[in-house]
C-alpha cells in the first residue's frame, strides 16, 4: 500500500509502471533501518554476519535494498507478473558508494538477464534521512486476450 495518495502501480497497455519504492513497512508504520527489520532468513541471505561492527555499517543499505526489491516483487506479482518481466529500474541513492552492496542484493532478485538500469545520487528522499534508496520499476507484461 502506498504511504500517500498515489498508486503503487498502474497498467498502461502492456506496461506495468511502478511508483518509486522506499524501505518503509506501511502496515507497521516504520522505516527499515537494518537487519532486524526484515525476515531473519533474508537478513542472513544478504549478508548479516552477527558481528556488530559489520552489521551496523552494512545492515541499513542491505536491508533496505532487500525490502525495496521484495516490495517490487510483490507489486509485480499483484499485477500478474514476475520479476523476469521487469525491464527497467531507476535507482536513487543518497550515497552512490552504496551501489555495490545494493547490486549484490539485486542479483538475488534478477538471477537471469537483469533489467536495464539507471542509477542516480540524490541529496534527500522522503520521509526522513534514514531512507537510503528508492527504486522505481517498469515491467512488460502483455495483456492476455480473453479466452473465448
Amino acid at each position: 500500500q502506498p504511504l500517500a495518495r498515489y498508486s503503487a502501480w498502474r497498467r498502461a497497455g502492456d506496461l506495468i509502471l511502478m511508483s518509486g519504492v522506499i524501505a518503509v513497512d506501511p502496515v507497521a508504520g516504520r522505516i527499515v533501518r537494518g537487519f532486524d527489520d526484515i525476515p531473519e532468513d533474508a537478513a542472513h541471505l544478504i549478508g548479516k554476519t552477527g558481528e556488530f561492527s559489520s552489521d551496523i555499517k552494512d545492515g541499513p543499505i542491505l536491508a533496505q535494498s532487500w525490502h525495496v526489491l521484495d516490495s517490487i516483487r510483490r507489486n509485480i506479482e499483484a499485477a500478474g507478473g514476475q520479476m523476469s518481466d521487469v525491464v527497467k529500474l531507476v535507482q536513487y541513492f543518497r550515497h552512490l558508494d552504496h551501489f555495490p552492496r545494493y547490486s549484490s542484493v539485486r542479483k538475488l532478485f534478477f538471477p537471469g538477464l537483469p533489467p536495464v538500469s539507471t542509477v542516480v545520487e540524490v541529496s534527500a528522499m522522503l520521509p526522513t534521512a534514514d531512507i537510503l534508496i528508492e527504486v522505481e520499476a517498469t515491467a512488460w507484461l502483455p495483456e492476455r486476450a480473453p479466452k473465448v
